[in-house]
């Protein structure tokens, strides 16, 4: 992988760096984030101590995984990046759609192929003394998944073996331009012009799910796609309810 090829095959006017190694894309960018100027896309070749959702770890392999991060600034408060995560999951969906594979996503930052992960989001943000917020957006796509690595991960993943065949400076680029064209829609309309996409795409519309905390059930009923907020709707017996986003995570009844 090449940053300046990356650079000039997408049209997105983002600043990109390669790097051979690194723990984490995400962290490197929040700790650089104060002396930023601009969009960041950081690449790592090979990332050894990834990061999920609610503090567990992304596993990946060199030759079989994408590992990066953007860097994004925003104006005003955390609140407005509400369903942040969701409408990046819209754009790497439409992105991957327009090179011929067809995903679902999974509330509230799984990208799903054939009902197995295929890529996670993770978004982490830093205030600017100045005013706003510094979006990082952390991204892990699997291409071609080792049998080692999937026994490590402990349950079934997804793959793209034909995507990893293809330049990994042209599918950067394509995921970079996708990324960025969905971000200043996100600035302009925030999540409510993402909801419809989102719900187009929802792979549990109308499962019947349980919310867990901790191992812990809070909710029980069927889902019913998200609002203009990125809440998922839930079907509940007593009614239809909104789940915000955090540390939440979303499990097939009996799963």
């Amino acid at each position: 992988m090449n940053a300046g090829a990356i650079a000039a095959l997408a049209n997105a006017g983002v600043a990109v760096e390669v790097v051979e190694e690194t723990g984490s894309t995400n962290a490197d960018l929040l700790a650089r984030a104060a002396g930023l100027s601009g969009p960041l896309l950081l690449v790592a070749r090979n990332q050894t101590a990834g990061r999920g959702r609610a503090g567990r770890s992304w596993l990946s392999s060199s030759a079989g995984s994408l590992t990066f991060s953007l860097a994004w600034r925003f104006e005003g408060g955390l609140p407005r990046l509400s369903g942040l995560p969701l409408a990046v999951g819209v754009a790497l969906a439409e992105t991957l759609e327009r090179l011929g594979v067809q995903v679902g996503l999974k509330w509230p930052n799984d990208v799903l192929r054939d009902g197995d992960k295929l890529a996670g989001i993770l978004v982490e943000t830093q205030a600017i003394l100045q005013g706003g917020v510094w979006a990082v957006i952390g991204i892990g796509l699997n291409l071609a998944m080792p049998d080692e690595l999937e026994a490590q991960i402990g349950h079934g993943v997804a793959s793209l073996p034909w995507l990893a065949r293809m330049d990994r400076d042209a599918l950067l680029a394509a995921l970079l331009d996708g990324l960025a064209g969905a971000l200043r829609q996100f600035e302009r309309a925030g999540f409510a012009a993402f909801a419809a996409r989102w719900n187009l795409r929802h792979a549990w519309q109308g499962e019947q799910v349980c919310i867990l905390d901790g191992g812990r059930v809070l909710h029980r009923g069927s889902a019913a796609g998200v609002d203009d907020a990125g809440r998922l709707l839930l079907d509940t017996v007593d009614g239809r309810i909104a789940v915000l986003a955090g540390d939440v995570s979303l499990r097939m009844k009996g799963g």
